[in-house]
Formats: C-alpha cells, sequence, structure tokens
C-alpha cells in the first residue's frame, strides 16, 4: 500500500502540529505538541461548549498527571469526576466496565456531557466502549499518555475490551471528538514503555511508506531522545493512521492493513494471558511484524534482505523480535493457530493476515493454508532465531 504523502498530511501551526481525521460529520483533529495537558480545558470548551466532564485514568497515571488536568478543566469552568482503574491489561474486561458505566450514570452525566480517558491504550480503549455505551453514545476525548496511545490507539475509533477468547472481541467503532497528545507525558515512561510504542511508529513505514522507515531507521535514535524527531515521527503515524480510517473508517478493506504483526501479536499477549512482564502490546507487534515479513519472504513474496532489514532494525531499539524472546513456555503449533483463529479478521473461518511485497508494500492475505501456516509456526516455535 502506498500512503500519499500529501493527503492527511500533519501541518505545523504557530503553536503545534495538528493532523485532521476527515469523516464527514465526524471528523476530528488531532493536535500534537508539549504543553497539551495545561490547555486541555480551553481545548475541550472549543470543542465541546458547556460539556461536562467523566475523567478515565488508572492509578498509575492519575498520580503523574490527574491533577493538572483537574485544574487545567477547572480554569475553562468545566465541572468533573474521575474514574480510577487498576493499572494493566487485566482492566479491560467485562467487570470493570460495568463499574465504570455505573460510575457515569452515578455522576448523572447526560448524553451531550463528555467522557475523557487520560491514560494509555488500556485506557482509552474501556473508556471508548463507556462513551459508546453509556446513554447510547456520548462525546468522547482522547488524551493518550504513552507512545503507543498517541500514535495508534488514540486515533480511529476503536474501542472495547478482551474476553477469555482474545483480545478486542466486544467493542465499537466511536470516534472522538478531539485527541490532545501532549509529547511532554512521555517523558515519564520507561524505557520499555516507549520502545513497545515505538513498534507501531516503525508499523507505519513498513505497511506504507518506505521513506519513513527508512527516516526512522537513520533518526530513530533522536526519536527516543525527544525533540523534534519524535513530535516529527508522532504526526508522520497519526497521519498515515488518518488517511487510512478516513478510507476505511469500520475496517472493511484496506484499514486491516494497521494490523500489520498484531495477528501473531494479539497470539502471544492471549498466551501469556496478558501478563506485562512477561510481554507487553508493542513487543509482541513487533515480533509479529517480524514473522510477517519472514513469512513473506519464505512464500517469495518479498526479498530475503526485506525481512532482514526489518529484524535489524527492530532489535537495533531493543524490541524483541523473536517467539523465543517471550518468556517461559509455548504451546505448540496447533494451539497457535487455534488462538489466532479466535482473531476479529476472521471471515467465514478463512484467516486474513497481513503480509508484504516489500518494505513499505503491505498488503491482506486471505489464502494462506493452515498447513503452510503451521509448518511456519512450528519453526518459529522450535526457537529458531535465523530471520
Amino acid at each position: 500500500m502506498s500512503l500519499s504523502p500529501s493527503a492527511a498530511a500533519p501541518r505545523e501551526t504557530s503553536e503545534r502540529r495538528r493532523v485532521a481525521v476527515d469523516l464527514g460529520a465526524r471528523s476530528y483533529d488531532i493536535l500534537i505538541g508539549r504543553g497539551l495537558l495545561a490547555e486541555a480545558g480551553e481545548r475541550l470548551a472549543e470543542t465541546l461548549p458547556g460539556a461536562r466532564v467523566a475523567i478515565i485514568s488508572d492509578e498509575t497515571v492519575a498520580d503523574l498527571h490527574l491533577e493538572a488536568l483537574q485544574e487545567a478543566l477547572a480554569r475553562a469552568g468545566i465541572a468533573q469526576s474521575a474514574v480510577l482503574l487498576p493499572p494493566g491489561e487485566a482492566s479491560k474486561r467485562f467487570e470493570v466496565f460495568e463499574t465504570v458505566c455505573d460510575r457515569v450514570l452515578e455522576a448523572r452525566l447526560e448524553r451531550g456531557d463528555a467522557i475523557l480517558a487520560l491514560g494509555g491504550g488500556v485506557v482509552g480503549d474501556l473508556a471508548g466502549f463507556v462513551a459508546a455505551s453509556v446513554r447510547r453514545g456520548m462525546p468522547f476525548v482522547q488524551m493518550p499518555t504513552t507512545l503507543l496511545a498517541q500514535v495508534d490507539s488514540s486515533v480511529g475509533g476503536k474501542t472495547g475490551i478482551n474476553t477469555r477468547h482474545g483480545k478486542n472481541l466486544i467493542g465499537a467503532f466511536h470516534q472522538p471528538a478531539l485527541v490532545l497528545a501532549d509529547t511532554g507525558l512521555l517523558d515519564t515512561l520507561s524505557r520499555r514503555e516507549f520502545r513497545a510504542g515505538y513498534a507501531e511508529v516503525a508499523k507505519y513505514g513498513l505497511l506504507g511508506d518506505a521513506a519513513f522507515f527508512a527516516w526512522l531507521e537513520e533518526n530513530h535514535g533522536e526519536v527516543f531522545s525527544g525533540g523534534e524527531a519524535r513530535e516529527e515521527a508522532i504526526a508522520r503515524s497519526c497521519a498515515a493512521k488518518a488517511r487510512v480510517v478516513a478510507e476505511d473508517e469500520f475496517e472493511a478493506g484496506n484499514r486491516a492493513l494497521l494490523n500489520l504483526g498484531h495477528t501473531f501479536g494479539h497470539a502471544l499477549e492471549a498466551i501469556v494471558a496478558y501478563d506485562g512482564t512477561r510481554l507487553v502490546h508493542g513487543e509482541g507487534v513487533a515480533i509479529g511484524m517480524r514473522l510477517a515479513f519472514t513469512l513473506s519472504a519464505r512464500l517469495g513474496l518479498c526479498a530475503p534482505q526485506d525481512a532482514e532489514r526489518v529484524a535489524r532494525h527492530l532489535a537495533a531499539t531493543g524490541l524483541p523480535t523473536h517467539i523465543a524472546d517471550v518468556p517461559g513456555q509455548m504451546p505448540p503449533a496447533d494451539t497457535f493457530l487455534d488462538i489466532m483463529a479466535q482473531d476479529k479478521k476472521v471471515s467465514r473461518g478463512a484467516l486474513t493476515l497481513i503480509l508484504a511485497r516489500g518494505i513499505g508494500e503491505a498488503y491482506v492475505e486471505r489464502g494462506i493454508d493452515r498447513e503452510t501456516l503451521h509448518g511456519f509456526l512450528a519453526e518459529e516455535l522450535a526457537g529458531g532465531k535465523t530471520g
């Protein structure tokens, strides 16, 4: 897939980088830059005048940023309440969803009031599903606090929770009214969390923008250290996702490309029971992207050098690239395949994979037979690190 650099390109204003997500009546802006948390009240008042707000966050993020957000909202005269969750993927489940819905209703928020997600992907996914569900739909504002959430999960309207059958299998499409990506909040991330988010940044180059991937190969050190390169990478990632979402809001076609690495990665997350100590989402995506390119090379779809280049770059940033990098026991290939078969992209029993004909040339593949995939996974599960 080719992502035209002109469509939905980020633009700089005197204050912020701004990326527009063009969805007609559901269009919204992504604002990117340092200091946006302090401006949250005025930004929200401009977008949703008169709305009261329920802030949904987790306890870890709240300790760092909730007081500053509440002060910013208070300065703008915005009435608010807060609901705090335990941190981690385990909060994306029915029981927590029910509790949060009850708390929003107890606060007597109306349909025109807003849900504001302050946190990473877990908080954003859960809060978005609450916003989609309570009173059959409330406005929703994303304030992502992780790199992964700023470049991926906060944009595009996918919301949901996990079940014992797999990740994000219960949810809804519900677009935010505004995304405020304060890049200063990333300074509080651990190295591991930042690396995990970087996997999603690299994904945009691999799936549709070879020039961006080459830029990342040259500039990833500065992306990690901060400054202009970091904001440039975030803006280009958001613009890439905005273009895909604008073309295919409900994932009926090419939006599936955004799942490069995710079918393998989600299976790994399910295998470790969403244990963030053994594996976090971005690490699963990194392994999944390497698997997708290695499988593509073995099928003769792309050059082996492309798969090697992907593995080399991800490893250079400290990301895992092989199933053997995940601590603990892995199941046999049959079980791995059964878990993959619960993926949301399965259609009439056929597993959809995102494969590649080269760097920046991902495509949707629905024709890989189980025997081929079983053999590939059996080799990978044997622990070899040749690809």
